[in-house]
């Protein structure tokens, strides 16, 4: 279900979506409230899943994550037909970051970080290509990062 929001709310997701650890006191003299009112639209937000958690993002690099990897997944027909047991074996990967469903000529796009290429080549073989059903899989290497957000356009 899609919930209004009015401006206030649009304000308060486009704050905590740049810092999400600013106090409800912070947000509210940010956004032209006081306290109360903007913790309980804060408390509502959560309660009706617009706000789905807060987390610390980290910079993949500095940890030694150095390879983006873009694989495009199609499955056989019996690999359609284990929809679920595909999508768990992805699910238990830690290197998977995302994982779309997609209509046309692929079945899948998985987004991939690894150390290096070796590592993915190691990914790869023990573990991807040894999911049952998978009849195609496409690497593409990202080269560099342009833009990267976890922000979302809340502001009209």
């Amino acid at each position: 279900m899609h919930s209004e929001l009015d401006s206030y709310d649009r304000k308060i997701l486009a704050l905590l979506q740049e810092d999400a650890s600013l106090s409800s006191a912070q947000i509210a003299e940010q956004v032209g409230l006081s306290q109360s009112p903007c913790w309980r639209r804060i408390q509502r937000m959560k309660e009706e899943g617009i706000i789905r958690g807060q987390v610390t993002l980290l910079d993949r690099k500095k940890i030694g994550l150095n390879t983006q990897i873009f694989a495009e997944v199609k499955l056989n027909a019996h690999g359609r037909s284990n929809f679920t047991e595909f999508t768990e074996a992805i699910r238990g990967f830690p290197e998977v970051l995302e994982c779309y469903v997609l209509m046309g000529a692929v079945d899948f796009l998985l987004r991939i970080v690894t150390a290096d290429i070796e590592a993915y080549e190691r990914f790869f073989f023990e573990k991807l290509s040894m999911v049952p059903g998978i009849q195609e899989v496409n690497s593409i290497v990202a080269l560099s990062e342009i833009k990267s957000t976890t922000s979302l356009p809340v502001l009209r």
